[in-house]
């Protein structure tokens, strides 16, 4: 007997189908062993020793694997092949052996690209010892990370409260974001101009052109800076006397993307199909465990001769020869420190089209689409443009106009897949098509004016394009890109609002922090230093413990530095580096401030940043005479100064008591006392609501949340509508289902609370949203209960209580009657009925065995 052992179930019981009877295959949940949370799991002063545990749950599988492994003569690590599949069969090693269960078994690691019958079976035929280079590289990683996290966080605690933890990417991806968000918020736009014309051809089709010379002096972008020199350029055009100077057309090729590798796997996911980084690692993860793709953490952008060959038959198959390019298009990697260890991420089967992919898993099927497109493009002919510039003078011979057009010739592999961009000011794609028109001939003014443009910031980072940067920078492994944007997100560093990453005050903190402590553990080049060194692990050149000693020497000196490092000199230096954010030197006008940091509300004291047991926060200098305080950031509601002894607003009509508008370290917020409670009822200022604004009514409002709905229909258990930390919501027992705007809090019926209720609970995840109503069909027959059409994420379906079923393609949402949903929701639910009833025959089968 021979005991295989892989990471997951889904992975075994897909190459349990390629194995014979003598095989036994277990799956060993991921890693068995990981450094406990806790001081002393790395010790640098014992040779870097390493303190390995493993969790009641990995205890478990150790010893069923153990058990299994008595019995065999060969155990079969065949975990992933890349630097955490070979850690993960070592940490497994090492657990056996010290469990005393290998003697006389032989032990063999084998490494497969494709979860496919013959890539596994070839892979038996030619197993290979653990590679040590790859653990040694894993294990400087561990250390390394382990180091920098479990010495660096406490200093944070310590000297930043409200700060929760720091690491090696983690922390330099961070500083990215909140590098381009002060980028965004000191940028000054410039002012520019550009004159357009419209002209007329002799064959009488218009087109449109722009000025691209004057008095013989090529324009530049800044040449007309302000609406004289715009004017007076404006006025040379109108001239007109156009004629043709010179005529260029030129072919343009354009060739296809290569197949997928880890990071633009997650851009172009990112993209296209709005998921996460996260999200798509999940996915993909579960794609190459059912066979469909190959594996989908690599950095290589080249195929298998076999995968070559069969993506040009696809294409020659269902595109035509015209389609398919003369020779094998072959790739290499532009990313920093590529290792192009596997092969691109690609299909394992590309006879098995999207179309003929049966998911019920619509991120599975979105995924493989894509992935399959991406791969057959690859290797198709390129797209063939006609590029045409006319240049048109003047009858003065002042103005030179310019117009350019494109022309697709030859979709080639546009017709199958076209790549997504983070920059989508201009379409490449976009069709121009100009007059035939020839040197010297004539073309008549229609109209000519001119616009006031201006620079835009640069746009702020989306997954997508943070993931790119770090691949450009060479920080990081695609791989752990997924992992360390979570991290992010889960601290509250950043926030992800409409596919922006946008850092939080408390994000923006630690970086001023490190950059002002720490700075070289967050520089860009010294991060990917670190990166390429474990590279040179992985290929055997570099002893791991000499590179962690060689670390650990500068960085503790560093941690030590700060050992005396008092609160006031922290709160000094990012007084410095976060003034520009936290004390505009312009109003919202963009007049200069005379004094930035003056307070509001003494108008005598000077504003500076504060330490508090939870967090920062901005107060003035006068305190306590002066009790000004407002939250760390700057937007319309903090700059408008509150008095924090409170403005009365009226009286409670009710109870009598005053209500009073106050504000705090997190913002303005409305106060009523409660009689018999020592602590008053407060109700925050939500976001769109001017403080200074505020009145009585719209204070009790506030104070009344959270507001009763209703009971639910069946439960009779009630409904609330509230204002929450992620903003207005309803919620029934456990579930909080999100309102669209803070009005809705306040509005909202029974009705579609219940509904709002019972589609998160349909969809917990809560991906895409609310479904959108498509036809209001009235009620059930039967129940009463409303039945409507829906737009899902899988498209439209009929719903009617807890049940819902898909329409049938041939089927129109606008046209479906009310029978025709009854019948539909009948049938939807006698399946399930039907498979309720399976489930205890299934148990007593079980027992039976037992």
């Amino acid at each position: 007997m021979k005991v295989v052992v892989v990471e997951s179930p889904a992975k075994a019981k897909t190459i349990n189908k390629y194995l014979g009877s003598d095989y036994k295959v277990l799956a060993s949940y991921g890693h068995i062993r990981d450094l406990p949370s806790k001081d002393g799991s790395v010790d640098p002063d014992n040779d870097f020793e390493m303190v390995w545990q493993a969790d009641s749950k990995s205890q478990t599988r150790i010893r069923e694997i153990a058990d299994a492994v008595k019995g065999s003569d060969t155990l079969i690590l065949a975990t992933d092949p890349d630097r955490e599949g070979e850690a993960i069969s070592w940490h497994l090693m090492e657990a056996l052996k010290k469990r005393r269960v290998l003697k006389d078994v032989d032990v063999e690691r084998v490494v497969f690209n494709a979860i496919t019958k013959a890539a596994v079976t070839n892979a038996m035929e030619n197993p290979r010892e653990i590679d040590s280079e790859l653990v040694d590289a894993y294990l400087a990683r561990r250390a390394l990370d382990y180091l920098v996290g479990f010495n660096l966080s406490p200093v944070l605690w310590r000297k930043l409260p409200g700060s929760r933890s720091a690491g090696r990417v983690q922390s330099v991806a961070l500083r990215i974001i909140c590098q381009r968000e002060l980028e965004i918020e000191t940028f000054k736009p410039q002012e520019y101009w550009q004159v357009q014309a419209t002209l007329r051809a002799p064959n009488g089709t218009d087109f449109e052109a722009r000025l691209y010379a004057l008095d013989g002096d090529t324009l530049k972008k800044f040449t007309l800076g302000d609406e004289g020199s715009a004017d007076a350029a404006l006025e040379a055009v109108k001239a007109g006397g156009y004629s043709v100077s010179s005529v260029e057309a030129k072919p343009v090729k354009r060739n296809p993307p290569p197949p997928f590798i880890t990071s633009t796997l997650q851009q172009e996911a990112s993209r296209k199909l709005g998921f996460t980084a996260k999200r798509t690692m999940q996915a993909a993860q579960k794609l190459y465990e059912e066979g469909r793709i190959t594996y989908m953490r690599t950095d290589g952008v080249n195929m298998a001769e076999e995968a070559y060959a069969a993506a040009r038959d696809k294409i020659k198959s269902d595109y035509g020869a015209q389609y398919l390019p003369e020779k094998t298009r072959r790739y290499s990697s532009k990313a920093k420190n590529a290792q192009e260890a596997h092969e691109a991420v690609r299909p394992t089967d590309f006879s098995i089209r999207p179309d003929d992919y049966k998911q019920s898993d619509g991120d599975l099927w979105k995924l493989y689409a894509l992935i399959w497109r991406r791969a057959v493009a690859s290797q198709m002919e390129a797209a063939q443009f006609e590029r045409t510039t006319i240049d048109l003078v003047s009858k003065d011979s002042r103005a030179t106009l310019r117009a350019t057009g494109q022309v697709l010739v030859f979709d080639g592999f546009i017709k199958l897949y076209t790549e997504g961009r983070d920059d989508t000011d201009e379409d490449e794609d976009a069709e121009a098509r100009l007059p035939k028109m020839t040197e010297g001939e004539h073309a008549d003014l229609v109209e000519a004016t001119n616009s006031q443009h201006f620079t835009q910031p640069p746009p702020r980072y989306t997954e997508a394009s943070l993931v790119k940067r770090l691949e450009e920078l060479g920080i990081g492994r695609p791989s752990t890109y997924a992992s360390t944007l979570s991290t992010l997100e889960d601290r509250d560093y950043v926030r992800l609002e409409k596919k922006q990453l946008i850092p939080e005050d408390k994000g923006r903190l630690v970086t001023a922090f490190l950059e002002n402590f720490f700075q070289r553990y967050v520089e860009y080049d010294f991060t990917a230093d670190l990166e390429e060194k474990l590279d040179v692990i992985s290929d055997g050149k570099l002893d791991w413990k000499t590179f962690l000693r060689d670390f650990w020497t500068q960085f503790h000196a560093a941690i030590g530095e700060t050992k005396d490092l008092r609160v006031s000199e922290v709160l000094d230096a990012l007084n410095e580096t976060l003034g520009p954010y936290v004390f505009p030197t312009v109003d919202e006008n963009g007049e200069p401030k005379e004094r930035p940091r003056l307070c509001p509300l003494c108008n005598e004291g000077e504003l500076s940043l504060k330490l508090g047991r939870h967090g920062a926060f901005v107060g003035c200098s006068r305190y306590p005479d002066c009790k000004y305080t407002r939250a760390f950031s700057v937007d319309a509601e903090s700059e408008n100064a509150i008095n924090p002894d409170g403005e009365e607003l009226g009286i409670d009509p009710e109870t009598g008591q005053p209500v009073l508008l106050k504000t705090g370290r997190f913002g303005p917020y409305v106060e009523t006392p409660v009689e018999g409670e020592d602590k008053p009822k407060r109700g925050s200022i939500p976001k769109g609501w001017d403080a200074k604004e505020l009145d009585l009514e719209k204070a009790l409002m506030l104070l009344s949340l959270p507001r009763t709905v209703g009971a639910h229909p069946e439960d009779n258990e009630p409904i609330l509508a509230a204002i929450g930390r992620y903003g207005p919501y309803v919620q029934h027992l456990k579930t909080y289902a999100n309102l669209p705007t803070v009005d809705e809090v306040f509005e909202v019926g029974l009705n579609r609370a219940v509904t709002l209720i019972a589609e998160k609970r349909a969809n917990p995840r809560g991906r895409g949203g609310t479904a959108k109503v498509l036809k209001d069909l009235g009620s059930h027959p039967e129940n009463g209960d409303p039945i409507q059409v829906l737009e899902g994420r899988y498209g439209p379906y009929v719903k009617n209580g807890k049940i819902n079923a898909t329409l049938p393609k041939d089927v129109e949402p606008a046209d479906v009657t009310l029978e025709q949903a009854v019948t539909l929701v009948a049938e939807r639910a006698a399946k399930g009925s039907k498979k309720k009833k399976k489930a205890p025959a299934k148990k007593k089968k079980a027992a039976a065995k037992k």
